[in-house]
């Protein structure tokens, strides 16, 4: 379903002439058939869904690089990039909600380990929440 997204908002950008959006959605379906050739077989969406975060990190990593080494107009040209990568996203948690799944947890574990503690709560936010933000909520909640 969503590589037929994709592949409808490839048609589109071609039509507007929208260069860069036609240029991440590209490259996203370039990561796609890679991961499917490693595969030898079909992408689902969910694994689609990590391709995309993986390469919004890829995204704030560069942003952060290029911001630090004064090349703000680099960093403006990585933001687009990012923010059109966002609009194929899998949803993610937000932070209360985080909240309540991490406190079911410890409540749960009956255990103040912080190690433990993560390794519930990534397997059970597997691909719904960013790993240092379920981190920082387990921090703050152990605290």
């Amino acid at each position: 379903m969503l590589k037929e997204k994709l592949l409808n908002d490839l048609k589109i950008a071609m039509k507007e002439k929208n260069q860069i959006k036609l240029r991440v959605i590209r490259l996203l379906n370039s990561a796609i058939k890679n991961f499917e050739v490693e595969k030898k077989g079909e992408a689902t969406d969910e694994e689609i869904g990590k391709i995309i975060l993986k390469e919004i990190k890829k995204r704030q990593e560069s942003i952060d690089a290029y911001r630090h080494a004064g090349r703000e107009e680099l960093a403006k040209e990585e933001e687009l990039e990012l923010n059109i990568l966002k609009e194929y996203a899998p949803k993610m948690l937000s932070e209360d909600e985080i909240k309540v799944i991490v406190e079911e947890i410890i409540n749960n574990l009956q255990e103040k380990n912080f190690g433990k503690i993560m390794k519930e709560a990534m397997a059970k936010l597997k691909g719904k929440a960013d790993g240092a933000l379920v981190s920082k909520v387990v921090k703050n909640l152990l605290k």
